[in-house]
C-alpha cells in the first residue's frame, strides 16, 4: 500500500473508467475521468492547489505567515477545494457564495473553516465574482487569486489532466468537457492540441438564461479571461447545447453503470454521445469525458429519486450543481 505524506499528494492520478455502453455507436468508446475521486471531492482540488502554489511561489502567499486573508467567488467546488488547501496551509478563506447554493456545499465549506459571504442567488455565479471582485477592491490586503483569471488554473491540468489522460487513453480522438471557468478545457486541450493535434476539443455548455450550474454560456454576458487569454474561440473545435432536464437523465443513466457523479457531468455525458453521433459508421473514435465531481453534495435535490420535472423546476430556485 502506497503511503502519502500529506492528503494534498492523493490530488490528481484519477482514474478513467470505459462508458462505452452508452455510446450511440459500436465503432466510439467513451470513457470518463473521474475526478471525484480527488480528496475534497471534485477536478477543483488541482485547481486550487495550483492556486495555493503559484502564489506561494512569487510571494504573494507567504507559508508561516499569520493573518493571511483569501477571497474568492464559488458555486462550491472551487471553494471546497480552496477551503480544504487553506486549512492545512494555514491561510483563512472568505468564500463568496450564491446564497441559493444547496445545504451541502455550505457545510462542505464550514468543515474546513471557509468563513461564507452570501451573495444575490438571483444573480448566481457571475454575482458572486462581482461581489468578490468589489470586496477585493474595498480590501486590497486580501489576496484575490481569481480563478477566471488565473493562468495557475490551466497550467494545473496543461501540466497534470491533460498527460494524464494522454497516458491513459493514447488512442483518445475527442475530449468533451464542461465549459465553467474554461480551465480545464484551456489546459487540457492546449496540451492535447501540442501533443496529438488531431484530437477535437468539444466544449458542453447549458443555453443562454439556463442553469446548468458549473457551467456557462459565453452569451450570458461573461467571458473568463483565461478563456479569451488562451484562444478559446480558436482552441474549440465545437461546442454543444445541453439543457438542464438532459443533464439530469444523463446523470442517471451514469449512476445505472454504477457511477454516483455530480449533475454537470451527466451534462457533459449528454454532449460525449452528441459527439458520438456525429461520428461516421466507417470512423473509429475514443470520446474522454470529464466526471467533475461525485453526487454525494447533491442528494437534498432528489435528482436521482425524484420526478424529473419537479428536479428541473426546483434547480431554478436553488444553485445544486
Amino acid at each position: 500500500m502506497t503511503r502519502y505524506a500529506s492528503v494534498l499528494e492523493l490530488i490528481g492520478s484519477t482514474p478513467v473508467v470505459d462508458v462505452s455502453s452508452l455510446s450511440p455507436k459500436p465503432n466510439v468508446r467513451i470513457w470518463c475521468k473521474l475526478e471525484g475521486r480527488n480528496p475534497a471531492g471534485s477536478v477543483k482540488d488541482r485547481v486550487a492547489l495550483s492556486l495555493i502554489e503559484s502564489a506561494e511561489r512569487d510571494g504573494t502567499l507567504v507559508l508561516g505567515k499569520p493573518g493571511q486573508i483569501l477571497i474568492e467567488p464559488s458555486s462550491g467546488n472551487t471553494g471546497i477545494a480552496l477551503a480544504m488547501v487553506c486549512r492545512l496551509r494555514g491561510y483563512h478563506l472568505k468564500v463568496v457564495l450564491p446564497a441559493n447554493v444547496s445545504p451541502e456545499r455550505r457545510q462542505l465549506l464550514e468543515v474546513w473553516g471557509a468563513e461564507i459571504i452570501d451573495s444575490p442567488g438571483s444573480e448566481g455565479s457571475n454575482g458572486a465574482v462581482r461581489l468578490a471582485q468589489e470586496l477585493s477592491t474595498q480590501n486590497p490586503e486580501w489576496v484575490f487569486l481569481y480563478q477566471y483569471a488565473n493562468p495557475a488554473n490551466p497550467r494545473a491540468h496543461f501540466e497534470h489532466t491533460g498527460p494524464e489522460i494522454l497516458a491513459d487513453v493514447p488512442e483518445i480522438t475527442h475530449f468533451v468537457a464542461g465549459l465553467g471557468t474554461s480551465g480545464t478545457l484551456m489546459g487540457v486541450g492546449h496540451f492535447l492540441k501540442q501533443n496529438k493535434p488531431e484530437v477535437q476539443i468539444w466544449a458542453i455548455e447549458p443555453p443562454s438564461g439556463e442553469m446548468v450550474d458549473g457551467l456557462r454560456n459565453l452569451d450570458d454576458g461573461y467571458v473568463p479571461p483565461i478563456f479569451s487569454d488562451q484562444g478559446g474561440a480558436q482552441l474549440l473545435d465545437r461546442k454543444v447545447i445541453v439543457r438542464p432536464k438532459e443533464s439530469i437523465e444523463w446523470t442517471r443513466k451514469l449512476a445505472g453503470l454504477g457511477l454516483f457523479v455530480g449533475i454537470s457531468s451527466g451534462a457533459i455525458m449528454a454532449g460525449a454521445v452528441r459527439c458520438a453521433e456525429s461520428i461516421g459508421d466507417d470512423q473509429e473514435a475514443t470520446i474522454v469525458t470529464i466526471a467533475c465531481d461525485d453526487g454525494w453534495k447533491y442528494l437534498s435535490t432528489g435528482a436521482w429519486t425524484d420526478d424529473i420535472d419537479e428536479v428541473v423546476e426546483r434547480a431554478k430556485r436553488i444553485i445544486y450543481f
